[in-house]
C-alpha cells in the first residue's frame, strides 16, 4: 500500500472550479507522500492527514489526498474517512503558498475528486476546522466532530475570500444569512453550534475514528455532495440584515463585499458557475495589497509571541490568580482571568469598596449571560470561582498576583513591596502600568527576577493586546510564564522592555502630540479625527481621549513637568480643558460635548483652542486630509523607529502587531511600519521633514530609512 501511495496518478487531474490561468498551476511531481497515509478498516478506507503541528493543507496534503482516494478505488473501498492526525483536523491551508502560484493539485481538485468517487467520504473532525480544512470537510459527503472542535472560514480577515467552496456549499447547509455573518465575520463557531445549524451531522463525544466507521456502517449512506442541496429559506429581512451588518463590520473593504456577493449566489445560481466565480475571485484577492498585509499580519502575530534563545518549557503553571484593585481596569482584568478558567482571589482597601467591585464584576457577567454571550452554566462557574479579600496575606497560594492600582510610582511600589513578603518564593508579580518604569519599581524588592509588566489594554476582557514587559531584571522563566499565560488568555503578546508607555503608548504619545500640534497651528479636532477615520483608524485621536478620559494624560504630562525642555513647544489645550472638568465622556464634555452619548462639536473648545493660538503667537494654517494623515503616521513612524533604535521593542513586525491590536490601526494596511515600507521613500521623507519642523525645538530624526529596510530584507514586509 505504501507504494501505491507514493505514486500519483495524474490520470487524476481534472479541471476544477475556475483552476485560472496556465501559469498558475505547474505540472506535479513524483515524490513521496508522508502527509496523508492510508489504513484499510474492513471495507473503508481511512486516510490520516498529518502534517504538524497544524495539518496545514499544503501541496504535499493535497497531493497525498488525491492519491489516497486513487488507492481507495483499488482496494475495493465502498467509503473513506478523512481525518487529522495529532490536534486538528486541519487549521487551514498553507498561507506562505498564497503569494506565488499554486501548484497542482490545488485544494478544488481535491474536492472534485472527493466529489466524483463512487462512494460516500466522511470528515472526522477535532481540534479546529478552518478555511481550507472546513471547506474540504464541505467537500465530503458526511461531516462529524468531536465536542471541542471549532469551525470557521477566516479568509475575509486574511484579505480575500473563501476559494475552495465556501461561498457556495456553506450556504447550501446553513442558509444565506447564517454564512454571511459566518464567513463576513470570520466567526468560529461550536461543534454543537455546527450541528444545531446543520453544517455537520452529530457530534461524537467517543472515539472519533471508530465513531466515523460506525457512522458510516449503521445505516446506507449514499452520495450527497453539499454544491447539489438548496440552500435553506431565511426569514423576512434576514439576508438585509446579516448583509448590513457585514458591511459595517468590514469597512468597506472590497473582499466582504465580494463575499456577500458570492455567498447570495447560492441561492441564485447553478452551483458549478458560482463555484467557477467564486475561484476566479479568491485568485484576484489573494494577491491584493490587502490581503499581502493581513498575511504579514498573520505571521507578525505569531513571531510577536517568542523571544530569540528564550526556552517556552520553563514556563511555570499558573492557576490562582490575586489582582489587586477592584477598579474599571482591575475588573476587566479579573474577567479575563476568569474566562481562561482560572480562579481569582481580588483585594480591595476596605469592605466597601471590596463589595462594590465584586458585584460590578457579577452584574457584568450576568449581563454577559442573558444577552446570550455566555451560557448561564459558564456564568455560574466564573462566579464560583471568584472570591475577595481586604488583605493581601490572603493571597499567599497565588500562582500570579498583579496590581493594577493608582498609576503612582510610590502607590506601585508600597503594594509590590507587601505582596514579595507574603507570597511564595515561585509566585510570579505582575505590575499592570501604562507607563511607569519598572526597573525603579522593583528597585528595592528582594526578588525582582520574578516581577514583570502585564500591560493590559481596556477593556482588559475584550482587548486582544497584552504587552508583556521585561525589566532588566525579570528572569527567562517569568517571561515564558507571561507568554504562557498570554496564550492562555487568547490574548496577543508583545514583549518590550522598559521604556516611558513601552511600546503602545510611547507611540500613540507621539501620534496624540502630532495631532494636538495639528489643532494648535489650525486644524480642527473634528478634522483631524475624520482624517484619521478615513485613513482606516476606528476612531480619531481626539475622540479616543475623551473615551479613555483626558485625566490620564493629564496625570502623565503633570508627572513629566518638571524635567520638560521648556523650549519645547507644549500644547496647552488639553490641560485647560481639564483644569475645566471636561474629562470625556465620563463627564458629558472633553474634546466634544456628549447629547445622548453622541459626539458634537463644542464652542467652547473652540473658544480654548483659539485662546492658546493667540497665546503663542500662531496665525492658524489649513491643512487638507491627506496632510493631516501623513503628518500622523509620520510621527508614529518616526517614534517607532526610534524605539527600535533603543531596543525597547524586538522588531519592526511587533510594532505593527502593537498598533492594529491595542490601538485602532488599520490591519488591511499591515501596521504602521508595513505601510511606510510601502511609501515612495521620497515623499517619506518629506513627511518626516515636516514633522520635524512642526515640532520644532527638541525633536528627534529616527532611523526610519534604515528600520524599514531592516523589515524590508527580513522579509516581515
Amino acid at each position: 500500500m505504501a507504494d501505491e501511495l507514493s505514486k500519483i496518478n495524474s490520470s487524476h487531474r481534472k479541471p476544477h472550479e475556475q483552476s485560472g490561468s496556465a501559469d498558475q498551476r505547474t505540472a506535479p511531481e513524483t515524490k513521496p507522500l508522508s502527509k496523508v497515509t492510508l489504513d484499510m478498516r474492513a471495507d473503508i478506507a481511512v486516510l490520516t492527514i498529518n502534517n504538524p503541528p497544524v495539518n496545514a493543507g499544503s501541496i504535499d496534503v493535497r497531493t497525498g489526498l488525491l492519491s489516497g482516494l486513487t488507492a481507495a478505488k483499488e482496494n475495493g473501498a465502498k467509503a473513506v474517512v478523512i481525518l487529522g492526525a495529532g490536534r486538528c483536523f486541519v487549521a487551514g491551508s498553507d498561507l506562505r503558498e498564497f503569494g506565488q502560484p499554486l501548484a497542482f493539485p490545488e485544494l478544488p481538485d481535491v474536492i472534485r475528486a472527493i466529489e466524483d468517487t463512487p462512494f460516500p467520504v466522511l470528515a472526522a473532525l477535532h481540534g479546529v476546522a478552518l478555511g481550507g480544512g472546513l471547506e474540504l470537510a464541505l467537500g465530503c459527503d458526511y461531516r462529524i466532530a468531536a465536542p471541542d472542535t471549532k469551525l470557521g472560514l477566516p479568509e475575509v480577515s486574511l484579505g480575500f475570500v473563501p476559494g475552495a467552496g465556501g461561498t457556495q456549499r456553506l450556504p447550501r447547509l446553513v442558509g444565506i444569512s447564517k454564512a454571511i455573518a459566518m464567513i463576513c465575520g470570520a466567526t468560529r463557531i461550536s461543534a454543537r453550534e455546527a450541528c444545531d445549524i446543520g453544517l455537520i451531522d452529530a457530534v461524537t463525544d467517543g472515539d472519533l475514528l471508530e465513531a466515523a466507521l460506525a457512522f458510516l456502517n449503521e445505516a446506507p449512506r449514499p452520495k450527497r455532495p453539499s454544491k447539489e442541496q438548496s440552500a435553506p429559506q431565511d426569514g423576512d429581512g434576514m439576508i438585509e440584515a446579516a448583509e448590513a451588518r457585514a458591511l459595517k463590520r468590514g469597512k468597506g473593504r472590497p473582499n466582504v463585499a465580494e463575499a456577500i456577493r458570492l455567498i447570495n449566489k447560492a441561492a441564485t445560481t447553478d452551483a458549478d458557475t458560482a463555484l467557477a466565480d467564486e475561484r476566479a475571485t479568491f485568485q484576484t484577492l489573494r494577491l491584493s495589497d490587502d490581503a499581502f498585509a493581513l498575511r504579514y499580519l498573520f505571521f507578525s502575530e505569531r513571531r510577536a509571541g517568542t523571544v530569540e534563545g528564550l526556552n517556552l518549557k520553563t514556563a511555570g503553571n499558573i492557576r490562582r490568580i490575586g489582582v489587586i484593585g477592584g477598579g474599571t481596569m482591575g475588573q476587566g482584568i479579573v474577567r479575563a482571568f476568569l474566562a481562561a478558567g482560572l480562579s481569582v482571589t481580588v483585594v480591595e482597601r476596605d469592605g466597601a469598596a471590596l463589595d462594590i467591585a465584586l458585584e460590578k464584576i457579577g452584574e457584568s457577567l450576568k449581563s454577559s449571560a442573558q444577552r446570550g454571550r455566555l451560557t448561564h452554566a459558564a456564568c455560574a462557574s466564573r462566579l464560583a470561582a471568584l472570591d475577595g479579600a481586604e488583605d493581601v496575606a490572603e493571597l499567599a497560594s497565588c500562582d500570579l498576583v498583579i496590581e493594577a492600582v493608582f498609576e503612582d510610582m510610590a502607590v506601585k511600589k508600597d503594594v509590590l513591596g507587601k505582596v514579595e513578603q507574603v507570597v511564595a518564593p515561585e509566585t510570579i508579580i505582575a505590575t499592570n502600568t501604562s507607563y511607569l518604569d519598572i526597573d525603579e519599581m522593583v528597585s528595592d524588592l528582594d526578588h525582582p527576577q520574578r516581577v514583570l509588566g502585564l500591560h493590559f489594554f481596556s477593556p482588559a476582557d475584550i482587548m486582544p493586546l497584552l504587552e508583556i514587559v521585561r525589566s532588566a531584571s525579570t528572569s527567562d522563566s517569568t517571561l515564558a510564564s507571561g507568554l504562557k499565560l498570554a496564550r492562555k488568555l487568547t490574548k496577543q503578546p508583545v514583549v518590550s522592555r522598559v521604556a516611558e508607555g513601552f511600546i503602545g503608548n510611547r507611540i500613540y504619545n507621539a501620534y496624540r502630540r502630532r495631532a494636538e500640534l495639528l489643532v494648535l497651528d489650525g486644524a480642527s479636532p473634528d478634522a483631524v479625527d475624520q482624517a484619521a477615520q478615513a485613513f482606516g483608524f476606528a476612531m480619531g485621536p481626539f475622540l479616543v481621549s475623551d473615551m479613555s478620559g483626558l485625566d490620564i494624560a493629564w496625570a502623565m504630562r503633570k508627572r513629566q513637568a518638571p524635567t520638560r525642555d521648556p523650549n519645547a513647544r507644549y500644547v496647552t489645550i488639553a490641560d485647560s480643558l481639564c483644569e475645566a472638568g471636561r474629562l470625556g465622556r465620563k463627564t458629558g464634555k472633553g474634546w466634544y460635548n456628549y447629547i445622548d452619548g453622541k459626539p458634537e462639536a463644542a464652542p467652547e473648545v473652540t473658544e480654548v483652542i483659539a485662546q492658546a493660538r493667540a497665546k503663542a503667537g500662531i496665525t492658524p494654517v489649513s491643512y487638507d486630509p491627506q496632510t493631516i494623515q501623513h503628518q500622523l503616521m509620520a510621527a508614529i513612524v518616526n517614534e517607532a523607529a526610534l524605539l527600535l533604535e533603543e531596543g525597547v521593542a524586538q522588531r519592526p513586525s511587533d510594532v505593527d502587531v502593537t498598533l492594529t491590536n491595542g490601538y485602532g490601526f488599520p490591519r488591511w494596511r499591515g501596521g504602521p511600519l508595513y505601510w511606510a515600507a510601502k511609501q515612495d521613500p521620497t515623499s517619506l521623507q518629506a513627511d518626516l521633514d515636516t514633522l520635524a519642523n512642526g515640532v520644532g525645538h527638541g525633536h528627534r530624526a529616527g532611523p526610519v530609512h534604515k528600520i524599514l529596510a531592516l523589515l524590508t530584507a527580513s522579509n516581515e514586509a
